[in-house]
């Protein structure tokens, strides 16, 4: 059995949206009590990943060490067509990643307890984005 849904989020710029609410709504309508749910993001300047949903220092650090790992506006960079945070949020996604799968059971999300989905969006300007829920079971 499988259950394929879209659904579109408008981000502020650069930082984390939670969106396990919005999957975990998805995994309980597939029907599926025994599964995996896998999360796809379809852009290149953004990402989806599974970090503590408790503090939210945690997920300003991360932004910290993105900042670290990929620097908007480095002279090194070829790819700047649409500015500063262009190559930066690319090389960004590529590190954070573009996908998460979670197992599903008894038709929910197994999540950890301190565990949430997000979606990371690497550049700097409010965005929309679409996100793909796919589960199998």
């Amino acid at each position: 059995m499988s259950h394929q849904q879209r659904f579109e989020i408008r981000t502020r710029g650069r930082g984390t949206t939670e969106i396990t609410a919005e999957v975990a709504r998805i995994v309980r309508a597939a029907g599926v009590a025994t599964g995996i749910a896998q999360v796809f993001v379809q852009h290149t300047s953004c990402a989806v990943i599974i970090t503590e949903n408790a503090d939210p220092a945690v997920r300003r650090d991360l932004e910290t060490l993105a900042g670290r790992w990929a620097p908007d506006g480095d002279p090194a960079y070829r790819h700047d067509t649409e500015g500063d945070d262009d190559m930066a949020a690319h090389a960004r996604s590529l590190l954070a990643g573009s996908s998460v799968s979670v197992p599903v059971g008894k038709g929910e999300l197994l999540l950890g307890t301190w565990q949430g989905i997000y979606l990371w969006e690497h550049r700097t300007g409010a965005q929309l984005r679409r996100v793909v829920v796919t589960v199998l079971g």
